[in-house]
């Protein structure tokens, strides 16, 4: 049960994500005027899609799950940051996807390390 809720969350994190990471990289006007009223180039708006992508591939490959989802939720809380410090606006979607791709690194978190003793 649990292994199909989170990959079904991974799927909605990756519909999501890829959605933004492609409109960004793609240069779609509301992406290019958020990055604009933020005040950052266009080559930071491409490094946050390709974030966005390659957190979106992380995610979906079974042994990179974890960083995926920590990379989105970084991405994610960034965003949050960009909402409530720069551009205003509903910080709550931002919000919601980093703590379900926080949820899910969280799920998929690797085994501890055996500790090494002296």
């Amino acid at each position: 049960m649990q292994r199909g809720v989170v990959w079904g969350i991974r799927m909605l994190l990756a519909l999501a994500f890829g959605t933004a990471g492609v409109a960004t990289l793609a240069g779609a006007p509301q992406m290019v005027q958020v990055f604009d009223d933020v005040g950052a180039g266009h080559g930071f708006r491409h490094v946050m899609g390709a974030l966005e992508i390659g957190g979106v591939v992380l995610l979906l490959i079974p042994a990179t799950g974890f960083f995926g989802g920590w990379l989105l939720a970084a991405t994610a809380m960034a965003g949050v940051a960009t909402h409530l410090l720069q551009i205003g606006g509903s910080s709550v979607p931002a919000l919601l996807l980093g703590l379900l791709a926080a949820f899910v690194a969280w799920c998929l978190r690797p085994a501890a390390l055996p500790v090494l003793r002296s």
